[in-house]
């Protein structure tokens, strides 16, 4: 998230062990968790004017259940900016409304990809509201259901004996950092230690088999930001990371359409916190770079964009999913280490505004606080991936805003101690301890780690720099050899915005420079050094068996949510012309690499998000030359389902298909579904159709 366009049971914290050798059961899930693909702000760029306006394809929830004995443990990657506390409780529900406490807090990971070409509303927290104009329940419910259903369809299918096969390796050219000005403010001795440079480039994946070697899926960690799609973007897309999954889906699943496979691939999120996809580096309109510590042009934020490695936000975006997807596949298709069969997963919960940290883990050296939460001036300067506005600026420590600074005084002053404790911050939104309509942003956090075999998965709740991550993953593996429990075999990774999400976690140094993610840290200089010492405890327990309080239990803020987007109140057509009617047809012929566009006469799509379906069809008629086949629906990357209105009800949706090189020469047509609310006075919803002529593909 970046930049300010506007305004288990009872021990949730237990731990559990299981040791088998007689395999893994595995079991793996997928299904639709798209939501209103119009006129609904977009998650992660926080920019008013940044409303879906149609799909390039849809967003997936994709889930992995492992169990040995009578232990199992559920990993998610949602194709979403990030997950809410509030999103897994309501998972929590569902889930033990069908199967009791065999699923619980402790024992479940749901991790984002951090995409920001998603619809936001999926929260409790107001800020996270604001670019949607507050709450959508009904995309809250999809995200929601569409996790249950993963999970449901994971566990349906879980079968004996499975192995998971781990493998890992470097992935040298598909991300760079946005804040090397904060690296270096690392120590030269601790960045000398890291051959990789200023990001990390361990990229780790899990192969997925069951007893008979039959492949289930993969699961992949590798640090990069979800925003190849800029912030101009306006259609819904899982970014790279979730093009990788539809790249190895596609390759594994024998012509499935995407979503609708056997094989499940997760490219999960880790330490991302300062990293970037747009690999050419960050650059002024006139060309020239920009401003290396502050990241402006001419002393504004706003001209100083990241660019991507591609000729346009979706070549970049398919460049950067390629490249990930390449590494995996060569990594899974290498992979001959088999991890023993071991469950064990400790949880707790946090108060990260109030924490005392030991000087173990400090970087003073003495004993140190956590602060309330609050956001510096710097985060309204946004990234070189997605610019701020009011002309702020990244890398200050004094404000320069009196308008904004107001606006922050007003919902909420800080006091001298929280002043003292955040320095050197400046406060910009004191979001701790603002309570209108409801707390800004989490203080009682999730944190845990999950062991399967020689990997250790640490789930954080936030985005985690580089460094940080790196220093996270030693504390870890630190504790696990100081009792005995790592070896050269052991792998600690990171899944990044797992089960909660708080914003950035700098290390020290980074957070005194008071770039974007030093302001987003919110719980001040010693955030890192908190959770180093919560992890360490965690590690210890986990490893031991010591049990571990539940912590305090997260407050419900359901009941402060808004809503101030107007309602969708009737679709309308041209006279003479229904809806479904199109208005611009297919020529006759195409070649491969041209591009088919066919417009309709349609409506408004936030009426129904056509969950598990498609709003769009390419069909391929058979050699009988009466059967329609379904070769393309709007979850593949060739397809784009576009829309747009007068303002006054009426919907022109354009559907698009890049011709690839390997489509089978022969006759096509496109059909589009849609559904209407024609009468005003009434919610309902009337479903219909819309088909183009034939027309020829030749090669």
């Amino acid at each position: 998230m970046r930049g300010l366009g506007f305004l288990v049971v009872a021990l949730a914290a237990c731990l559990c062990d299981a040791n088998s050798d007689t395999g893994y059961q595995i079991g793996a899930g997928i299904w639709d968790i798209t939501g209103p693909a119009a006129q609904t702000g977009m998650m992660g760029y926080a920019m008013e004017n940044q409303a879906t306006r149609g799909l390039h394809y849809r967003l997936r929830a994709r889930a992995f259940i492992f169990a040995a004995g009578e232990q199992r443990v559920v990993y998610v990657s949602t194709d979403s900016c990030m997950v809410f506390t509030e999103v897994k409780a309501a998972v929590l529900v569902k889930l033990q409304a069908i199967y009791g406490n065999l699923y619980v807090d402790d024992n479940i990971i749901l991790s984002g990809i951090h995409t920001h070409a998603g619809p936001a509303g999926f929260a409790y927290l107001p800020i996270y509201n604001l670019a949607s104009f507050g709450f959508h329940q009904e995309n809250f419910n999809t995200i929601v259901a569409g996790i249950v259903s993963a999970i449901k369809m994971a566990h349906d299918k879980l079968s004996p004996g499975g192995r998971v096969l781990i493998n890992y390796g470097k992935l040298w050219d598909a991300n760079i950092n946005r804040s090397p000005f904060s690296y270096l403010a690392n120590s030269a001795e601790e960045r000398a230690s890291y051959p990789d440079g200023n990001t990390d480039k361990n990229i780790t994946v899990l192969r997925l088999e069951d007893q008979d070697g039959n492949e289930l899926g993969v699961i992949s960690f590798f640090a990069v930001h979800g925003t190849s799609m800029t912030n101009k973007n306006h259609l819904i897309s899982g970014d790279n990371k979730g093009h990788a999954s539809y790249l190895f889906e596609k390759l594994k699943n024998n012509g499935s359409l995407p979503g609708f496979g056997n094989f499940v691939a997760a490219f999960g999120q880790s330490n991302e916190g300062d990293v970037s996809p747009n690999t050419k580096g960050a650059f002024c309109p006139d060309g020239t770079p920009c401003d290396f510590a502050t990241s402006t042009c001419n002393g504004k934020s706003e001209g100083c964009n990241a660019i991507g490695p591609g000729v346009d936000q979706f070549d970049s975006t398919h460049i950067i999913g390629q490249r990930q997807f390449d590494a995996a596949l060569g990594l899974y298709n290498n992979a001959t280490r088999v991890l023993s069969t071991k469950i064990r997963y400790v949880h707790t919960y946090i108060d990260m505004g109030n924490i005392s940290v030991s000087a173990k883990f400090t970087s003073t050296g003495q004993d140190e606080t956590t602060c309330h939460g609050s956001l510096g001036d710097a985060f309204a300067a946004g990234t070189t991936d997605g610019p701020g506005m009011f002309n702020f600026q990244q890398n200050t420590n004094s404000s320069k805003n009196p308008y904004w600074n107001f606006i922050g005084g007003f919902l909420s002053r800080p006091t001298k101690e929280e002043v003292a404790c955040q320095a050197p911050k400046q406060i910009l939104l004191n979001t701790g301890d603002i309570s209108f309509p409801a707390p800004w942003t989490a203080r009682i956090l999730p944190i845990s780690i999950l062991q399967l075999g020689e990997l250790y998965i640490v789930a954080v709740p936030g985005e985690f720099t580089t460094m940080a991550g790196r220093r996270l993953r030693n504390t870890v593996r630190g504790v696990l050899e100081s009792l005995g429990a790592a070896d050269d075999n052991t792998t600690v990774v990171i899944a990044g915005l797992s089960n909660a999400y708080s914003h950035y976690i700098t290390t020290f140094e980074e957070f005194g420079i008071q770039r974007y993610e030093g302001a987003s840290t919110l719980y001040g200089p010693h955030t890192l050094a908190a959770y180093q010492q919560e992890y360490a405890k965690l590690a210890a327990a986990l490893v031991t068996g010591t049990p571990v309080p539940p912590g305090p239990t997260p407050p419900d803020y359901s009941k402060g949510v808004y809503n101030f987007q107007p309602a969708h109140v009737v679709d309308r057509h041209p006279i003479g012309k229904p809806f479904g009617t199109v208005a611009q047809d297919a020529q006759p012929s195409y070649k491969l690499n041209d591009t088919v566009s066919v417009q309709f006469w349609g409506a408004n799509p936030r009426t129904d998000y056509y969950t598990q379906e498609s709003f769009l069809n390419v069909e391929y008629l058979e050699a009988d030359g009466v059967t329609w086949t379904v070769s393309l629906a709007d979850s593949c990357w060739d397809t784009k389902f576009e829309w747009s209105d007068d303002g006054a009800g009426t919907s022109l949706i354009t559907i698009t298909w890049n011709i690839a090189l390997d489509t089978v020469p022969g006759t096509y047509r496109i059909k589009y579904f849609g559904t209407a609310k024609e009468n005003p006075l009434t919610n309902t919803l009337t479903r219909f159709t819309g088909v183009s002529s034939k027309f020829v593909v030749g090669n």
